[in-house]
């Protein structure tokens, strides 16, 4: 199948490229033909944010939205109140003064929305359709297709209907080639394929390694009287942070949305040093202070899930073109961990995308696609090939520069670097940053490490005992995960070792860091033996099946010894208002 132009990821961005350039063919009455492929079984269920939306790109792709009524965008709950609340122990707290909070700009959510993100692209999702734009939930896009010059030309979907041990079932299809003469890679933060594009084109080599953090979330329904429609509560310290001395980086979110829903959740940076850290159970331990469960009380939770987000910022966004296509969203890293909001970020970088795109394939010179007659053996008629020689949309690149996307990341560029430092220095270096330097400040904190060598051995560590979940405001893993909707019918596992790294997870993984893989993935997929099966050694266990691609393995281990390939399209979760 070939497009003019391939988009990788239903999500904000991929959306928004997709629509801007339909608007803008339909503007100039011009062709270019479209196509968005996703792994999700359906667009939005696989998406998972916060989320407290600023509608900045909204207003831009969609002016009128406000006037759509019942067709408009799912923004029903616009922020009331703001709180930042300092956990300093199991019982006790500190709320900041809300004329204090008011100074801080990039905290201020008053104008902007509490939302479910899932929600939205389904709305974006139906918006495109209706310009009649091809969509194709269930895709996963697992490989990427070069032509001779190069270049990118295309992806490959994933096989169908393959048993876990490779035989075909009755089911079985084969995956199709989609080529176009542009690629935009939209898979969110760290993409498989986009991975594989940045190495390849050595997009990271003038960046700062990303730095992730990894979000775990929960949707609470409650009775309707105690719902507070427009409460925004952000939490830091316990049980994350013992002291302002404490250099984990993270906190907690909890938001009231209309009419009944509470939407809570903790993000911890995947730079943390001590191996015993669990993000899962930090999170069901924080639910137990009062500050937090007074919120969830009577309430009962209808759905969990989990993710990683980008939080390197502007010191950590790579190059974005490359011959035959561009990173656009998350997939580029385009989060703005001051403001805790990275959606508004990745529409507008869609939209630049889609008009550079665009002026590229339209201009008179621009690339054509050549096409071949092959003979098939056994065919009658000959199969058409065809193919252009891959071309760099470098417009993009200068787009994003000069838009209020690098404006905005550039001025918080050392926000996390500060937390490094402890969180004290951290809480005074985002004061400075907001009040007084504004992004002129002569300092940087840059990353010189990936999260995965920042891990210390376990021996240099202490270890952390999490209380036992209580099944009513805290729950075990397993019955958590039941909530996430996710499935991976009989198929081969998407989860690999790389067969360099094949003694990684028994000779250092779990001797030298007692095997950090078992508490920071949120889904129960890495287990240890207890050794009686291998001369007393233990032995890693994938439980692909309970995956819900969050990616936190691929950045966490050791070395990085798992290497996330893409399962059939429509597995992993199916969240309805993540």
């Amino acid at each position: 199948m070939e497009y003019d132009v391939v988009i990788v990821g239903a999500g904000p961005a991929g959306l928004s490229a997709a629509i801007r350039l339909k608007q803008l063919c339909n503007e100039t009455d011009k062709q270019l033909s479209i196509c968005v492929v996703e792994k999700g079984a359906e667009v939005g269920s696989h998406i998972l944010s916060g989320n407290v939306f600023e509608a900045r790109a909204l207003d831009e792709l969609f002016p009128d939205w406000r006037e759509m009524g019942e067709d408009g965008p799912p923004l029903n709950t616009e922020v009331k109140e703001d709180k930042f609340t300092v956990l300093l122990g199991e019982k006790s707290s500190f709320t900041v003064p809300s004329a204090i909070l008011g100074l801080i700009k990039q905290i201020d959510n008053h104008g902007n929305h509490i939302i479910s993100l899932s929600q939205l692209c389904r709305w974006l999702g139906q918006k495109a359709e209706e310009l009649e734009i091809e969509i194709y939930p269930g895709f996963s896009a697992s490989e990427v297709l070069y032509s001779e010059d190069g270049g990118v030309m295309g992806i490959a979907t994933a096989d169908m209907g393959i048993n876990k041990d490779g035989t075909p079932k009755g089911t079985f299809a084969r995956g199709m080639e989609i080529k176009g003469r542009q690629v935009l890679f939209a898979e969110g933060a760290r993409g498989s394929c986009s991975e594989e594009v940045m190495a390849k084109f050595d997009l990271r080599v003038e960046a700062d390694p990303q730095t992730y953090g990894l979000g775990v979330k929960e949707i609470w329904e409650i009775p309707e009287e105690k719902c507070q429609p427009g409460l925004v509560m952000h939490t830091y310290g316990w049980p994350l942070q013992k002291s302002f001395n404490d250099k984990v980086y993270g906190g907690a979110f909890l938001y009231h949305m209309a009419p009944d829903k509470v939407l809570c959740g903790f993000v911890v940076g995947l730079d943390y040093e001590n191996p015993y850290l669990s993000p899962y159970n930090t999170f069901q331990t924080w639910k137990h202070h009062p500050e937090v469960a007074k919120h969830l009380e009577g309430g009962e939770c209808i759905s969990y899930g989990a993710r990683v987000l980008n939080e390197g910022g502007f010191y950590s966004i790579p190059k974005l073109t490359f011959p035959g296509g561009a990173l656009v969203g998350c997939s580029a890293g385009f989060l703005n961990a001051f403001k805790i909001k990275g959606t508004h970020t990745a529409m507008k970088s869609g939209m630049i995308a889609a008009e550079s795109v665009f002026t590229l394939l339209t201009d008179e010179g621009a690339p054509q696609t050549v096409y071949d007659h092959v003979w098939i053996e056994g065919s009658e008629e000959p199969a058409i090939n065809g193919s252009a020689p891959t071309v760099e949309c470098t417009e993009y690149q200068e787009g994003i520069d000069d838009s209020w996307i690098t404006t905005e990341l550039k001025e918080v560029r050392n926000f996390h670097g500060g937390f490094k430092r402890g969180a004290l220095l951290g809480f005074l270096n985002a004061g400075l940053i907001s009040l007084i330097t504004k992004g002129k400040e002569s300092w940087a904190f840059r990353n010189t490490k990936k999260d995965s060598e920042k891990t210390k051995p376990a021996s240099e560590c202490e270890e952390i005992v999490y209380p036992k979940p209580d099944g009513v405001l805290s729950f075990d893993l397993l019955t958590n995960l039941t909530r996430s909707g996710t499935n991976h019918e009989d198929q081969p596992s998407h989860l690999r070792v790389k067969p360099e790294l094949a003694d990684t997870p028994h000779g250092e993984s779990f001797p030298m860091f007692a095997g950090p893989e078992q508490r920071f993935c949120p889904a129960k997929v890495y287990e240890y033996t207890d050794g009686s099966e291998a001369n007393g050694v233990p032995q890693l266990v994938i439980n692909s099946q309970n995956c819900v691609h969050c990616k936190c393995c691929s950045i966490k281990m050791p070395k990085e010894y798992i290497n996330w390939t893409v399962p059939e399209g429509g597995g992993g979760p199916q969240y309805e208002l993540m």
